[in-house]
């Protein structure tokens, strides 16, 4: 039997209670609620989601609020059964790409500072470190690194 291809698609609202279960499961009291993806939701076009599934669960997603020449990544995450496939590339790649199209010339992020999974993905796609926000994260005084990458700019 062989596993099917993941694919990536928009997110869809059907797909809201699927989120709450993986952001309690990846991000416990940090999780955005229903009402927080309802809200991402009908803030289109400005922000943009998109999940990766295999036709029978889901196995990351992640969005970008278009801002003109600074796109900022609202969240990228790939359930832990799910993780070192490349589906956090994928996903990156794809909202990079819809930033870039739609005027950006940088792409902001925001991750935790204990979180040396993203941290390297993020590294290892040319994110610098722009800041630190001390203690941002609570419960437990961990701090945001505020990241950045130029990603060019396809109407110059």
């Amino acid at each position: 039997m062989t596993t099917p291809t993941p694919t990536l698609r928009e997110l869809r609202w059907t797909d809201i209670p699927t989120l709450v279960a993986a952001e309690q499961e990846l991000f416990g009291p940090h999780a955005w609620t229903a009402g927080t993806w309802w809200q991402e939701l009908a803030a289109r076009p400005i922000r943009e989601y998109f999940v990766i599934d295999d036709g029978e669960q889901l196995l990351g997603y992640g969005g970008v609020n278009h801002g003109g020449e600074v796109a900022d990544i609202m969240t990228v995450a790939v359930l832990a059964a799910a993780q070192g496939a490349g589906h956090g590339r994928r996903l990156l790649d794809e909202l990079e790409g819809r930033a870039r199209a739609r005027g950006a010339a940088f792409v902001m992020l925001e991750v935790r500072a204990d979180n040396a999974p993203a941290r390297t993905l993020y590294e290892r796609n040319d994110y610098q470190v722009l800041s630190t926000r001390p203690r941002y994260y609570q419960p437990g005084n961990i701090d945001a690194l505020v990241m950045r990458k130029e990603v060019g700019n396809e109407r110059e």
